[in-house]
């Protein structure tokens, strides 16, 4: 079994930055790859990001192309989400995820293992 923990939500002006992280720990954590999801009030949840086992490929949601950037450390069992000029439509609960296969999904079916989420709130 493989738990992810989330850290560095928090309040945010319009514009500014965050830095996620998603520590995997429990069962080693190769050959899966990582994505992440946010949950606003109200809205399903949506897919953000996702990377490959290796780092070698990665996908964007529409809206934070050019805004995130995902990466991990596999030394470190860490995944990072980068976030730049943030908006309040922003605003949510972020959650990483591990999937069961290393090269980039989609899906939220397709993971298996989850993190209790981290609150980032954009306002001013």
């Amino acid at each position: 079994q493989v738990q992810l923990v989330e850290s560095g939500g928090g309040l945010v002006q319009p514009g500014g930055s965050l830095t996620l992280s998603c520590a995997a720990s429990g069962r080693a954590f190769t050959n899966h790859a990582m994505g992440w999801f946010r949950q606003a009030p109200g809205k399903d949840r949506e897919f953000v990001a996702a990377i490959s086992w290796g780092g070698d490929n990665t996908l964007y949601e529409d809206s934070v192309k050019g805004r995130f950037t995902i990466s991990r450390d596999n030394a470190k069992s860490t995944g990072y989400l980068q976030m730049n000029s943030l908006k309040p439509e922003d605003t949510a609960v972020y959650y990483c995820a591990g999937a069961h296969v290393p090269w980039v999904v989609v899906g939220s079916s397709t993971y298996a293992y989850w993190g209790q989420g981290t609150q980032v709130t954009v306002s001013s």
